[in-house]
């Protein structure tokens, strides 16, 4: 029987959000939406990703404790908001802010082939 802990996620918030980092090329897991930022950290995360021109899709963590718990132990990090590119767990907002000051963000999404300037 313990061959059912193999590569499947039992957890269905986990799968859930294995299945939205599959699905889009970016996502941002956050507190509200792109529209409507519920903290700072979360809005500030949406005016950079806007900046750079990403696509992206926002995930309210707010609307569901399970997944606001869940985002924190899929990738073992403790806040959010979090991001992803392109499946690849990237960072918090402060992690996001640096790496577009330093010019790195929008590396990263053109390494990743992210067709930026899309709204």
């Amino acid at each position: 029987m313990s061959d059912q802990v193999i590569e499947t996620p039992a957890d269905p918030v986990h799968a859930f959000i294995a299945q939205t980092v599959a699905d889009h090329d970016v996502v941002l897991f956050m507190k509200g939406t792109p529209d409507a930022p519920r903290c700072g950290f979360s809005s500030l995360a949406v005016q950079i990703l806007d900046h750079v021109g990403a696509p992206f899709v926002g995930v309210d963590v707010l609307q569901d404790e399970a997944l606001r718990d869940g985002i924190k132990s899929f990738t073992d990090w403790p806040t959010i908001p979090q991001l992803y590119v392109k499946g690849e767990f990237v960072g918090g907002s402060d992690i996001v802010r640096e790496m577009f000051q330093a010019g790195e963000l929008t590396a990263l999404m053109v390494e990743k082939g992210v067709p930026l300037g899309e709204e």
